[in-house]
């Protein structure tokens, strides 16, 4: 691991803080290029140890925006100041208390945990429960393709089994991506009366195209196995993540990842799954014996993409799981610059971008500490920079302008979460959220990616700020990726806001598309994610500046953002 000292830290704080200065007083790209790169050195430094939640690198990164947040004159939005706290739910599986088996006819038919199946700790088990089984097919209800695997099924006090794959129907990608998530799977079944899951893998190459289309369900993986570091899944709400408690920089050898959720359970939409569970095509043939179906079949439909059977599973599921919990504090940090109309002032646009990042791992070459420069340091430094730029304008907008930097979106958009649901400022007149995650100054900036650029009237008003700096807007490059719901932006547009989030862009066949490319294949979450790596910094600044026109644009505008008639996510507008 490599490690460098406090006084480092102090070098950089100090030239984050004199950047500010000279910025203030100067139009230069390069002057405010080297401010907002000050800002990510401080907080991508091997003395935070990658910012994990509940770690006291996370602690000394709060710290650090809530004092640049101070320096600047920032109102503070938090609660009793800038920080809003989020309370975190870190939940273990004791590995030798966990056992499965299917009950029938009398007879216990033991599930061996690692080669049957595995139990995972997004489900609240801690105990022993016996509980019936269903198979749900694909375990989706897809309103705008009339497809529901759930119709005539009696889904109540049941666990739900189903193939974690799409269904042969065509939708959009957008409408593929969300239904296909965890949570809006989960929230579903939970709605028809589930009180849990059981996944099962889609054989290679099955699932009507599921692996491309953006972020399919994961189904849970073995937290509870008794293997020495198992990997467990990504789900909007819930996530794994080190132990704080585990120390930082180990890697390895630290027994089950801990699951990490929302404590609330009134914002978790997850909460009341009691079961989580996979099988494995052998705990699957074990639990469809005396169905009349098969693993097999089953897995010749999906391959084929063909609709599959749904039939009750005859006997129960025996559960026994030991569930070790602790509280993580957190926090998200907020400040504000208030509006200067007195009607809008009291309607915000919001800026927001992830103050944490995913720790000490493993890593390669003796580096074991993720340090996340551009995931998410560069978003957060983005925030700060941009304030200042609308601050040092001394020309106030209308609506009043929120900048936030959340914790635990590394663990499924948790802070973003927690905010949208229990906002600081009353929800209703939260108009729009301009989301920083990653966006990648590698090489100049001459075109912009903008996340939702057609799906709201933010997009003229971003179109308008690029233009004005030099800059063509374009749609997504990877529209099968579907990023525009996988960052914070979506806790907010699930709750009806329009938003938009960004990369740099390139054209098709570029270098900058290679490069692109490149940095995510090699670079993303991994320890060489650091302040070593090139960026350009001049493009940096160039960006804040376009964002600060977007804020202006949508601050000052009369109207609040829509969504576009022909919007998918119109529907969550309330």
């Amino acid at each position: 691991m490599r490690m460098k000292n406090v006084r480092t830290l102090l070098v950089f704080a100090l030239a984050a803080t004199a950047g500010i200065a000279a910025a203030a007083q100067s139009p230069s790209l390069a002057t405010e290029g080297n401010a907002w790169w000050a800002h990510v050195q401080y907080l991508a430094d091997d003395a935070l140890e990658g910012r994990n939640v509940g770690t006291p690198g996370y602690e000394k990164a709060v710290a650090y925006v809530e004092s640049q947040f101070q320096k600047l004159g920032l109102k503070p939005a938090g609660v009793g100041g800038y920080r809003q706290p989020v309370q975190l739910d870190s939940r273990t599986l004791v590995a030798e208390d966990t056992k499965l088996a299917m009950v029938r006819d009398g007879q216990e038919l033991p599930l061996v945990v690692g080669q049957d199946a595995s139990l995972n700790a997004r489900g609240e088990l801690n105990g022993t429960i016996d509980a019936p089984m269903v198979f749900v097919g694909y375990g989706l209800s897809i309103p705008e393709a009339g497809w529901d695997d759930f119709a005539g099924l009696d889904l109540r006090g049941k666990v739900a089994v189903y193939v974690n794959a799409f269904p042969p129907v065509k939708v959009p990608d957008n409408v593929k991506s969300h239904v296909n998530s965890a949570d809006e799977r989960w929230v579903a079944l939970k709605r028809a009366g589930a009180i849990g899951v059981a996944t099962i893998a889609a054989p290679r190459g099955g699932g009507a195209g599921n692996r491309g289309a953006g972020t399919p369900s994961p189904a849970p993986t073995p937290a509870a196995t008794p293997t020495p570091t198992p990997t467990a899944t990504v789900s909007p709400t819930t996530s794994p993540a080190p132990s704080p408690a585990a120390g930082a920089g180990r890697a390895g050898g630290r027994g089950p990842t801990p699951v990490i959720a929302v404590y609330d359970r009134d914002v978790n939409p997850e909460a009341g799954q009691v079961i989580a569970m996979s099988l494995t095509a052998r705990g699957a043939a074990t639990v469809f014996a005396g169905t009349g179906h098969t693993i097999e079949e089953i897995n010749e439909l999906v391959t084929a993409t063909k609709p599959l059977p749904r039939f009750e599973i005859p006997g129960k599921l025996r559960a026994k799981a030991t569930l070790k919990r602790e509280i993580i504090a957190s926090a998200n940090v907020v400040g504000m610059i208030e509006g200067s109309d007195p009607v809008l002032k009291n309607e915000y646009v919001i800026m927001s971008a992830h103050l944490d990042h995913t720790g000490v791992g493993r890593g390669a070459n003796g580096d074991t500490i993720n340090n996340g420069a551009m995931d998410d340091a560069s978003g957060v430094a983005s925030v700060i920079e941009t304030a200042r730029l609308l601050k040092a304008s001394g020309v106030k907008t209308k609506r009043s302008v929120i900048f936030l930097t959340v914790t635990a979106e590394e663990k499924g958009l948790l802070g973003s979460l927690y905010f949208a649901t229990r906002p600081t400022v009353p929800f209703k007149q939260i108009v729009a959220d301009i989301n920083l995650d990653m966006f990648l100054p590698l090489y100049p900036l001459k075109f912009l990616e903008v996340q939702g650029l057609t799906e709201s009237s933010l997009g003229a008003s971003v179109t308008r700020a690029a233009k004005s700096q030099g800059v063509e807007v374009q749609t997504d490059r990877e529209p099968e990726q579907n990023r525009f719901i996988r960052s914070d932006q979506y806790s907010y547009i699930q709750k009806g806001i329009p938003a938009l989030a960004f990369k740099f862009g390139y054209e098709f066949g570029s270098p900058e598309e290679t490069m692109r490319k490149a940095w995510v294949r090699d670079i993303y979450h991994k320890p060489n994610d650091d302040t070593s790596q090139p960026v350009d910094k001049e493009a940096a600044a160039l960006f804040n500046r376009v964002i600060m026109g977007l804020l202006q644009n949508v601050a000052n505008d009369p109207k609040r953002p829509t969504w576009n008639a022909d919007s998918f996510f119109k529907r969550f507008a309330k």
